[in-house]
């Protein structure tokens, strides 16, 4: 059996989109207010593992798509980048989808998808798994997409003799259906005590009438 080191490094991996709608569901806020280097930290510190690296993917709408929204997170990721997080992003594909008014009725409108930022995320995850950069790999997300990472992770660990932990960590609220973080990893559940120390102080949002 390999042996659990005593310090244990950590890399953290942010699903941008995914945590923010969770949050949403679970605390009510209605933008991605979190500071992901926060997050990365309280979490860690609470488990007694180290950081060593910060990673976070999300997709982004064009200027002309959706300039609220595109310079939110130019802004944001600008930032983030700046301090040290590896940031990846991709712009989003938009396709007409099918969509429930409060009122009943369905309609048309024009939804924007993410495409590849799980697959980015288990690439760099299992990528970074091999070379040894982390003993512990800790996912800010609950797409069960990424179950298959945890097996990959598995096969490395016994390959290489070396103790690996993945964990999933995501938001619970009374409010929140979701109480499943990523199978086959460990669950960090994140209460809103927690989250709300580690909101951004920066609000990154144009003076620019939002989105409807």
């Amino acid at each position: 059996m390999p042996i659990e080191p005593k310090i244990k490094r950590a890399s953290v991996f942010f699903d941008g989109q995914n945590l923010f709608y969770a949050v949403k569901d679970a605390f009510g806020y209605f933008f991605p207010n979190y500071d992901p280097e926060l997050l990365a930290h309280a979490v860690c510190r609470a488990n007694g593992w180290v950081v060593r690296s910060i990673h976070f993917y999300t997709g982004i709408p064009s200027a002309s798509d959706n300039p609220f929204w595109n310079s939110f997170w130019v802004k944001k990721l600008g930032l983030m980048g700046k301090r040290g997080v590896k940031t990846f992003s991709r712009p989003l594909r938009y396709r007409n989808q099918l969509v429930r008014l409060d009122d009943g009725t369905i309609t048309t409108a024009l939804v924007g998808e993410e495409k590849g930022i799980d697959v980015r995320i288990a690439i760099d995850v299992v990528r970074m798994a091999r070379v040894g950069e982390f003993d512990v790999c800790v996912i800010f997300s609950q797409d069960q997409d990424l179950s298959e990472v945890a097996d990959e992770i598995k096969q490395i660990s016994i390959a290489q003799g070396r103790w690996i932990k993945v964990v999933s960590a995501f938001p619970v609220s009374p409010d929140y259906a979701n109480k499943r973080g990523i199978n086959r990893t460990n669950w960090i559940k994140i209460e809103r005590v927690l989250y709300d120390l580690c909101i951004d102080p920066l609000d990154y949002r144009p003076k620019l009438t939002p989105p409807v």
